[in-house]
C-alpha cells in the first residue's frame, strides 16, 4: 500500500510538474521564447541557491564536503560540456553511435552550419537533463521517505514537489528548445518527462534503502544544484549578454527576475516538505 502510494505521488509529482509547466509554457508563454531563457536563468539559479543548497546545509554534513562537492560538480560538468563540443566539432558524423548522445544532445538532428555559439548553448540541454534526473531522483527519496513517516505527509510532499518544479522545468523546456532546429515542443516535453519519471526511481529505491540513502542526500542536492549553476552561468547568461537597447535590457532583468521570483515563492511556500 505504502510503496503503490510512494510510485503514485512520485509519478504526479515527476510527470505532472513537467506537463503544467508546458502547458504554461507553450499555452500562454509561447509568444516569449526570447524572455523564456531569462526565466530559465532566474529560475535554475534560483532552484540551486533558494531551495536545493539550504536544504543540504541544513544536514550534518560539513560545508566544506558540501562546498567540495559543488566545485567537483561544476568541474565535470565543465569537462563533460568540452569533450560534447570537442566531438561536435571534430567528429560529427559519428555523433549518432556516441555515448553523450542519450543524453538528449538535440543538434545531431539539425543543421550543423549554425553558428558556433548557437552549437555552444546548445549543450546546456544534457546538462539540464543529468541534473534534472540527480534533482528527480532526490525529489523521489524526499517523497517516498515523508510517506514512510505518514501518508498525509506524503501527499502533501508530493504536492510540494509538483509546485517548485513547475518553475523550474519551464525553464528547462526553454533551455532544450533553444538547442532544436525547429524548436520541437513534443521532442523537449518528452525529455523532460523522461527525466522527471526518474522520481518515481528515487521512489522505489527511497522505500528500499531509505535509511541508506538519506545521508547521501545532501550530496545529490548539491550535485543537482551544480549541474543548474553551469547551464546558467555557462549556457544562458552569456545568451544573454548581447549588447542590446535599454529597453530590451530592462525586459531580460525582469523576466530574471520572475524566475528568481516564482521559484523563492514556490520555495518559501513549500518549505515544509
Amino acid at each position: 500500500m505504502i510503496f503503490l502510494a510512494i510510485l503514485l505521488g512520485t509519478l504526479t509529482a515527476g510527470i505532472g510538474s513537467v506537463w503544467v509547466a508546458a502547458w504554461l509554457s507553450y499555452g500562454v508563454m509561447s509568444r516569449y521564447t526570447q524572455h523564456m531563457l531569462s526565466l530559465a536563468a532566474g529560475a535554475l539559479l534560483a532552484t540551486s541557491f533558494m531551495h536545493l543548497l539550504p536544504e543540504a546545509f541544513e544536514s550534518a554534513v560539513t560545508p566544506h564536503d558540501l562546498f567540495l562537492t559543488l566545485l567537483l560538480g561544476l568541474v565535470f560538468f565543465f569537462l563533460l560540456d568540452k569533450a560534447e563540443l570537442w566531438h561536435h566539432g571534430h567528429e560529427h558524423g559519428a555523433a549518432h553511435g556516441h555515448a553523450h548522445h542519450d543524453h538528449a544532445h538535440s543538434h545531431a538532428h539539425h543543421d550543423h552550419a549554425h553558428d558556433q555559439a548557437h552549437v555552444a548553448h546548445a549543450s546546456g540541454g544534457w546538462a539540464v537533463l543529468a541534473g534534472d534526473s540527480v534533482h528527480c531522483f532526490g525529489d523521489g527519496i524526499l517523497i517516498a521517505s515523508a510517506f514512510i513517516a505518514d501518508l498525509r505527509l506524503g501527499v502533501i510532499a508530493a504536492l510540494a514537489v509538483l509546485a517548485h518544479e513547475v518553475p523550474h522545468h519551464m525553464g528547462d523546456l526553454a533551455v532544450l528548445r533553444q538547442g532544436q532546429a525547429q524548436g520541437h515542443k513534443q521532442v523537449a516535453v518528452l525529455k523532460v518527462s523522461l527525466a522527471g519519471a526518474v522520481t518515481a526511481l528515487g521512489g522505489a529505491v527511497g522505500f528500499v534503502l531509505v535509511e541508506t540513502l538519506r545521508a547521501a542526500l545532501p550530496y545529490f542536492l548539491v550535485v543537482a544544484s551544480s549541474s543548474f549553476i553551469y547551464v546558467a552561468l555557462a549556457d544562458l547568461i552569456p545568451q544573454l549578454q548581447k549588447r542590446l537597447s535599454a529597453r530590451e535590457t530592462a525586459a531580460q532583468i525582469a523576466w530574471l527576475a520572475v524566475g528568481i521570483g516564482m521559484v523563492t515563492v514556490v520555495s518559501s511556500l513549500t518549505h515544509g516538505h
